[in-house]
């Protein structure tokens, strides 16, 4: 009995040991996106997305959060965008700050967890409201020129998304020659007018942050009946990218999550889209 009991025990161990070192193992990627009727002027334009910092969680998630934000300010994108749930703690607020001065003029839109919203026991509200040069959207829209276009950012209010009363179409510009929206959910796709944005930016999964694989999928065990775990998917409302995050939530662990910071290269209409990880 006590060799059985020894190897569970061993196993265990193997796999904490794991998912702790796979929470902080951040994955940099370069992701080719075809959209639809993309002004020539703005093809190659480039796009960070982060998500999911929940900083302040005892977790090597931080140590993704660090890599993936100085990663970001390196590649010198033409515009940085993160989806909610940046502070799982309020403690680690100027940890947040000093991290967001190194992507000066960044969007974000707030999650769940940043108002406590959350089943998650080891969660504090941290809502922050103005965070510097960062840009903090709530039901709110900016429009930015680049490259010599009219470039719309629409930001979902975590709150009014989860009580039913969010509706970012009203807010689109339908003059702008590029709308991306960022919502921390990714279901909000389904709840979109066909054509009135681009891009959807979204997060909140983190990959199903506990997962086992099988066949050419996995079991997403945070978020079992979750539609859209990661990656880009087109419907009639736009085309979403859904991040898997940098950081965790209720345990300090990732299996076959990986974190990911992802830099989305926009494209015209082409072929399937090129895909670089590091």
């Amino acid at each position: 009995m006590k060799r059985p009991l020894g190897a569970l025990g061993t196993v265990g161990l193997a796999a904490a040991a794991w998912g702790q070192f796979e929470a902080g193992w951040v994955r940099l990627r370069t992701l080719e996106v075809p959209l639809p009727g993309l002004p020539a002027e703005l093809s190659g334009l480039r796009i960070v997305h982060l998500s999911d910092f929940h900083l302040g969680f005892p977790s090597r998630g931080e140590h993704a959060v660090q890599r993936a934000v100085r990663w970001a300010a390196a590649r010198e994108p033409d515009l940085t965008a993160i989806t909610g749930d940046l502070l799982s703690r309020p403690s680690a607020e100027p940890t947040l700050r000093t991290l967001l001065d190194l992507v000066p003029g960044s969007f974000v839109v707030l999650g769940n967890h940043d108002y406590g919203s959350s089943r998650d026991p080891f969660s504090k509200p941290s809502a922050v409201t103005e965070l510097g040069s960062t840009t903090v959207l709530a039901d709110e829209a900016r429009t930015l020129e680049l490259r010599g276009r009219r470039v719309q950012v629409v930001g979902v209010d975590p709150r009014s998304y989860q009580q039913g009363t969010s509706r970012p179409e009203r807010l689109a510009d339908p003059d702008a020659d590029l709308r991306i929206l960022l919502c921390h959910f990714p279901n909000v796709i389904g709840k979109l007018p066909a054509g009135v944005f681009d891009l959807v930016l979204a997060g909140h999964l983190h990959g199903g942050q506990i997962c086992f694989p099988y066949g050419r999928g996995k079991l997403m065990l945070s978020h079992p009946r979750g539609t859209f775990a990661e990656g880009l998917y087109r419907r009639p409302g736009g085309v979403l990218h859904v991040s898997p995050g940098l950081g965790t939530t209720f345990v300090p662990f990732r299996f076959f999550a990986r974190p990911e910071a992802t830099e989305l290269v926009l494209v015209g209409p082409g072929p399937r889209a090129r895909d670089s990880r590091k």
